[in-house]
């Protein structure tokens, strides 16, 4: 399976490390009034879905970057990816 790294081009899966879901990226928050029930599903519930996903993948082996990739799970189909850092970017800019 190749990966498209937005930095360094196509580059095969074994150099990444799997990491799950990209939804990791959006952690609860520690102060809230419920942080005990959302940490719990946030560490222990999982979706498995079967076709379009986004998940986390560490270049381990390459430049240490950490990158969103968009695959379907049913073909492993690879149709994107993104650096992790520039989604992260993205998400804390305001509307």
């Amino acid at each position: 399976m190749l990966i498209p790294h937005p930095l360094l081009g196509l580059r095969d899966a074994q150099e990444f490390t799997y990491l799950g879901d990209a939804s990791l990226l959006n952690r609860p928050d520690a102060a809230s009034g419920d942080a005990s029930n959302a940490f719990n599903d946030y560490v222990f519930l999982r979706d498995n879905p079967a076709g379009l996903h986004r998940e986390l993948w560490y270049h381990e082996q390459g430049d240490r970057s950490w990158l969103i990739v968009t695959r379907n799970t049913v073909t492993h189909e690879v149709l994107g990816a993104e650096l992790a850092r520039d989604y992260i970017l993205k998400a804390e800019l305001p509307a």
